[in-house]
């Protein structure tokens, strides 16, 4: 049952992280973004993401820790816990230059040869080379940011099943502009179609790979105070995602208002999903 619940929640990972080849098939495809149809979709998975985050993992944190530690201590290493998460997603974030960060979201039709700065048409070497920088910079950011998100679905699919399929959906949505951020600037660096795709697909690995160091390391030593670090841990990263990355991304997108019914919406449905597990 161990082996099962293992290659369930690494079959999740994998489905998050990869779905950055979603959107690099998208933008070869689509000949416009939806803005509104993008705003609503990642305020949804910023919803779905901090009320999981709140409501659930962190009552599982907090209940595993002080059945080993005690309510007081127990509840201190739950909320320092939090915070570590987030100091350690804010400091990757921190090493990532802003102009090379994948979450800094850019339309399909901005994405154009045309507008590569500084004057450089596609057809100059050094507009190529620009641009190819661009995509693989983006490619190594996001597997960058991709690795304690890997840790953080393979960790809640092995507690809950159905809390990890919820975070998966959330993190693979938000993972499909990042697609778009890599293989874009590649196709017109390259004219390749396939070049482009590989590049923004293995970006993508970097959350199993992140589930399959963290499950190699972490799980010899597994205990109950160890799995309500790692759970508290995961909330703040989650949280810190939410609300540095996926809310301001939505309202980039699209209107104030598009991005925050996402995000009731995506809370709404979490709710449910879980009152019915109940």
């Amino acid at each position: 049952m161990l082996a099962e619940n293992v290659l369930f929640a690494f079959g999740l990972t994998a489905f998050a992280g990869l779905a950055t080849g979603i959107g690099s098939a998208l933008a070869f495809f689509a000949k416009r973004t939806n803005p509104k149809f993008l705003s609503v979709s990642l305020g949804f998975s910023a919803g779905v993401m901090i009320y999981v985050s709140f409501m659930e993992i962190m009552v599982k944190a907090k209940d595993a820790l002080q059945a080993d530690m005690g309510e007081v201590a127990g509840t201190w290493a739950a909320v320092i816990a939090f915070f570590g998460g987030i100091a350690l997603i804010a400091l990757i974030d921190k090493m990532v230059p802003s102009y090379e960060n994948p979450h800094e979201m850019h339309r399909i039709e901005e994405m154009n040869p045309e507008n590569i700065k500084d004057g450089e048409g596609l057809e100059s070497e050094q507009g190529k080379r620009k641009l190819f920088r661009m995509g693989t910079m983006a490619a190594l950011a996001i597997g960058i940011h991709n690795f304690p998100e890997g840790l953080a679905t393979f960790t809640a699919a092995l507690s809950d099943p159905s809390l990890g399929i919820a975070i998966a959906v959330a993190i693979a949505i938000h993972n499909i502009p990042e697609g778009i951020a890599v293989s874009v600037p590649i196709y017109y660096a390259t004219g390749d179609k396939k070049k482009a795709f590989k590049y923004s697909f293995l970006s993508g690995l970097a959350e199993p790979v992140g589930a399959m160091v963290g499950y190699l390391l972490l799980m010899p030593f597994m205990s109950e105070t160890v799995f309500g670090i790692i759970f508290a841990g995961v909330a703040g990263i989650m949280v810190f995602i939410s609300l540095d990355e996926l809310l301001p991304a939505a309202e980039e997108y699209g209107e104030h208002h598009l991005s925050i019914y996402g995000l009731v919406s995506g809370m709404a449905v979490m709710a449910l999903s879980l009152l019915l597990f109940l």
